[in-house]
């Protein structure tokens, strides 16, 4: 769509453009000045062109100015319309892209930038390897804020400083984040990452998730009544979003032919129902180790986590999320949560995670997550032959062609007739019929029975003695 946009550009009136939002409704768009960036640069002189120039730079520049002023449209569409904010990071791949998104929060576009953010910043740089490489770039292990609360360091590290460190590369990364477990080429991939070089494509957004799972963390967690509190809270969430993203919407359609009719009480062909379920329920904690004899506790992010199926009773869409929750608290999750804690008392945990896994859809449910059933299938299809057929445009016949038509007419109805009926009968005798019968067949010229050729004969005898 930017690609479009951009080739439709006039490089003399680009204060006075207008974007297309389809090829095919040349009046369905919005004006907007090209001559600008909509939102803000980082840092502020990064995107300047020449006017009359047409070089790489300037159509660059381009795109990402005409890709502003669409994000520009879109965010303000979702404000005028559902009333939320939201911020809009634009760039030439999905890394810078999801690195400006998170600057001027919580209502505006960013444009690029990457040197000055903290290593453990970048998309795709995990909290672990970020502290392996802030410990080689140190030459001492990195350090971590004291306190029950995992996941803060003190010591922060620019990007720049990693990338020119010496000896730095994809090999030296591969060897301080590779090993067992590791995914393949990590060093390559981190090493791009720290350049600003991200080759992955932004994919389509599924109908059905993979999963779908709440966590919180906790300063302190060691009771079995907080823990059954946090749980529930937890199990509301789960159950809450499963009926958005996994259900129908269930509003009532009105019937158009009814309509037409003069009845216009609306019918409510679609009702709510599921359309994925979740196979698999997961909880996962992650507990503090006990305390050393010198009073301090190692640091660790270990999780542990147990699983089941599903209970089917979070299914029932007749039952409020309360009653469903305490239902999946009291009779699932508290069950697995005393296997992962076999003990009563002592553990003392700082996150709880519960996520409903192995979601797939039902088996009326199309490729693009909508309901198929027998009448929407009929329906769809009168509706495309409608649209595909061309209405013949009536011709005067003359004194001779009705004659014509009307004797044709008289010995076509009269053979149609007959072939009807022994399509009927082959129709009925197929299931036990095997190529029995020839396809090529002979119609008599008395009575316009169509017959098979080897009957014709006897047929012609049975007129002979009739007479």
């Amino acid at each position: 769509m930017v690609e479009y946009n951009v080739e439709l550009l006039n490089s003399h009136a680009l204060n006075s453009s207008f974007f297309y939002l389809s090829k095919s409704e040349p009046m369905e768009g919005f004006e907007f000045d090209a001559s600008g960036v909509c939102g803000h640069t980082v840092p502020a002189s990064a995107l300047h062109y020449e006017p009359g120039d047409e070089s790489h730079q300037t159509m660059l520049y381009y795109r990402l100015t005409l890709g502003a002023h669409l994000a520009q449209y879109l965010r303000s569409q979702l404000e005028d319309n559902k009333g939320y904010t939201s911020t809009v990071g634009i760039s030439t791949n999905k890394l810078l892209s999801k690195l400006v998104g998170n600057v001027h929060k919580p209502n505006s576009n960013v444009l690029p930038f990457l040197d000055g953010h903290d290593i453990g910043k970048i998309p795709g740089i995990g909290f672990k390897s970020s502290q392996k490489i802030r410990s080689h770039v140190l030459g001492r292990p990195a350090k971590i804020e004291p306190g029950l609360v995992y996941g803060s360091t003190k010591d922060k590290l620019s990007v720049k400083e990693v990338r020119l460190t010496q000896e730095m590369g994809s090999g030296l990364l591969e060897k301080l984040l590779g090993g067992p477990g590791a995914p393949k080429g990590i060093g390559s991939r981190t090493w791009g990452l720290i350049n600003g070089v991200d080759e992955s494509e932004v994919s389509r957004a599924r109908d059905v998730p993979h999963q779908i799972s709440f966590e919180d963390s906790y300063i302190r967690l060691d009771t079995m009544d907080e823990v059954v509190e946090k749980l529930q809270m937890l199990a509301k969430s789960l159950i809450r979003r499963m009926r958005v993203d996994l259900c129908t919407d269930g509003k009532p359609n009105l019937d158009l032919n009814e309509a037409n009719k003069g009845i216009l009480e609306a019918r409510t062909h679609e009702t709510k129902r599921w359309l994925a379920h979740p196979r698999t329920l997961r909880l996962t904690t992650r507990p503090r180790p006990p305390l050393n004899p010198d009073g301090s506790r190692t640091r660790t992010f270990n999780r542990i986590s147990k699983s089941c199926s599903m209970p089917s009773t979070v299914f029932n869409l007749d039952q409020s999320i309360d009653l469903l929750a305490d239902r999946l608290v009291h009779e699932t999750l508290i069950p697995l949560f005393r296997k992962l804690h076999p003990e009563k008392a002592g553990w003392n945990l700082s996150l709880m995670n519960i996520c409903a896994a192995s979601i797939s859809p039902t088996a009326d449910v199309a490729k693009d997550g909508t309901v198929q059933s027998i009448s929407t299938m009929f329906k769809k299809q009168g509706s495309m032959l409608n649209q595909q057929s061309v209405p013949e445009e009536p011709t005067e016949a003359s004194d001779d062609d009705r004659d014509a038509l009307d004797r044709q007419g008289k010995i076509y109805s009269r053979a149609s007739n007959n072939q009807h009926l022994l399509d009927t009968k082959q129709n009925q005798d197929a299931w036990i019929v095997d190529d029995e019968i020839s396809s090529d067949g002979s119609m008599c010229d008395v009575c316009g029975a169509i017959m098979p050729p080897f009957a014709l004969a006897a047929h012609h005898r049975f007129h002979m003695l009739s007479e």
